[in-house]
């Protein structure tokens, strides 16, 4: 048997007495029990024992066998373990100082709290400028949301207004006789003012006599008066002054066309007028008068729902049918005004549609109808003709083409145009005041000639000119206006 060294070691208060004195005992006791491993690990058995003394103090007793000796003649025969006890007694008082001056919170417990309080920082403020961020957008959600209802009130107001204005449009009829004016009336001239000269000044008349040929004077008469019996072909050489017959106050009347039937069919006479207005994806209304002062006080007799709606401002009217062309096709379509059916339909070979080759104001004027002495046209163009206007003669009652002029003009290059007496006319401009008609085309020919006969465009948007042969005028739609124009032709 080997001789054992004990060692023993006290504690510096009685356990459990007080949380920071434990805490040096524990750390005794591990670094007691960290030299019992050392010695240990170098092949020497150890053994550790706690108990109180005879003082109540809790003491720690451990035994190293002696690795050379075999007995201990001598208690004082190990200093080194002795040495080594003491340090390590040293070193556990020092930290039990350290541990009562810190009141418990050691260095590194300092260290991490200081280290956590920079990063909690850090986090609150994220968190602020989060929810700042967050009231923001609530407030700009919540005056998005009051804009949205203010323009859905107003969306609101505007449809009741529109359904209003349709449902009137469609229930008003013409007052009866006796309780408007009368045509005569209307047409009838207002009393001149009485001419009332300052006593204190003068006005000076002049006079201006010109001699015309009394030949020249009565076949202008002829020409120029609206059904007289003499229905004779000629060359246009003058356009009068725009009349206004009737304006429309909706935004959907910003363009649009009206007409009268040259050559009506029963129920239907000479003065029945048609108005379409153009503005819209889907339009489908025909608006029937009795007469064009019907038109001007705004109450029709009938409003007719077309199966298909049609494109821009190109119908007419013509031997009791609605022509005009079906939206987004090349194809032209008759509507029987009694039926109010489609009767025919027939697309007109390669034609521009839908905006390729309109007239310079745009509004998808690709396929432009029109009717004269001699029947029903179709002015459009083709990829073929390159952008230059062709003219077919149609059947009326079949649509098929019975023959075709392409004509050297441009079709985007004009604002509008019409045929009379089988010649094609051309408009200038649509918004220029002082425009021109400035090409004719006379199919009888095939040749055109430049023009500069005078054009008024009182109102600055011309979106529609057709002539009606039986009274010798132009209608037209100049933004919201329908007017006519007064025209004179020479004798071929």
């Amino acid at each position: 048997m080997r001789a054992a060294a004990p060692g023993v070691w006290r504690s510096g208060g009685a356990e459990g007495t007080d949380g920071t004195e434990r805490d040096g005992t524990m750390l005794g006791a591990w670094l007691l029990l960290w030299g019992g491993l050392a010695l240990g690990c170098r092949g020497e058995t150890a053994f550790l024992r706690r108990a109180d003394d005879s003082t109540g103090r809790c003491t720690y007793s451990f035994t190293v066998a002696s690795p050379v000796e075999a007995a201990c003649p001598d208690a004082g025969g190990v200093p080194e373990l002795r040495a080594e006890l003491a340090a390590f007694a040293a070193r556990l008082s020092r930290l039990e100082s350290r541990e009562r001056g810190a009141g418990g919170s050691g260095p590194r417990g300092g260290e991490a709290g200081g280290a956590r309080e920079p990063q909690q920082a850090a986090s609150a403020a994220r968190l602020e400028a989060a929810y700042s961020e967050l009231l923001r957008a609530k407030s700009r959600l919540e005056e998005e949301k009051g804009r949205l209802e203010r323009e859905k009130e107003e969306l609101g107001r505007r449809l009741e207004s529109s359904a209003q204005e349709i449902a009137q449009l469609r229930a008003a009829r013409c007052p009866p006789g006796g309780q408007g004016p009368s045509r005569d009336a209307l047409r009838a001239p207002g009393k001149a003012p009485r001419w009332d000269p300052q006593p204190l000044a003068y006005q000076e008349l002049q006079s201006e006599r010109t001699e015309v040929p009394a030949s020249r004077l009565l076949e202008e008469t002829v020409l120029s008066r609206p059904g007289s019996e003499d229905s004779g072909c000629g060359e246009l050489v003058w356009v009068g002054e725009p009349v206004v017959f009737g304006r429309a106050e909706s935004i959907t009347g910003k363009y649009g066309v009206w007409m009268k039937d040259p050559e009506p069919v029963p129920p239907f006479t000479p003065e029945t007028t048609w108005r379409v207005d153009a503005v819209g994806t889907e339009v489908r209304q025909l608006f029937q008068y009795e007469a064009a002062e019907q038109l001007a006080r705004g109450y029709p007799a009938k409003v007719h729902i077309l199966p298909r709606p049609l494109e821009s401002t190109g119908a007419v009217v013509y031997r009791g049918g609605l022509f005009f062309q079906p939206r987004r096709s090349r194809a032209v379509a008759r509507y029987d005004l009694r039926g109010e059916t489609v009767t025919a339909e027939r697309e007109i070979p390669g034609a521009g549609y839908h905006g390729q080759y309109p007239y310079s104001w745009g509004g998808y004027t690709d396929i432009d109808l029109a009717v004269d002495e001699m029947g029903l046209w179709v002015i459009y163009s083709t990829e073929k003709a390159r952008g230059a206007i062709v003219l077919s003669k149609l059947d009326p009652e079949t649509l098929e083409i019975r023959r075709t002029w392409e004509t050297n003009i441009r079709k985007r290059g004009v604002a509008n145009s019409f045929v009379i007496c089988g010649t094609l006319y051309t408009v200038s401009s649509y918004s220029a005041p002082n425009a021109t008609i400035n090409f004719a085309y006379d199919t009888a020919t095939s040749t055109s000639r430049a023009l500069s006969i005078p054009f008024e465009n009182r109102f600055r948007y011309l979106s529609m000119v057709d002539y009606n042969p039986a009274e010798r005028q132009l209608f037209a739609w100049d933004s919201f206006n329908m007017v006519t124009y007064p025209v004179r032709l020479s004798r071929a």
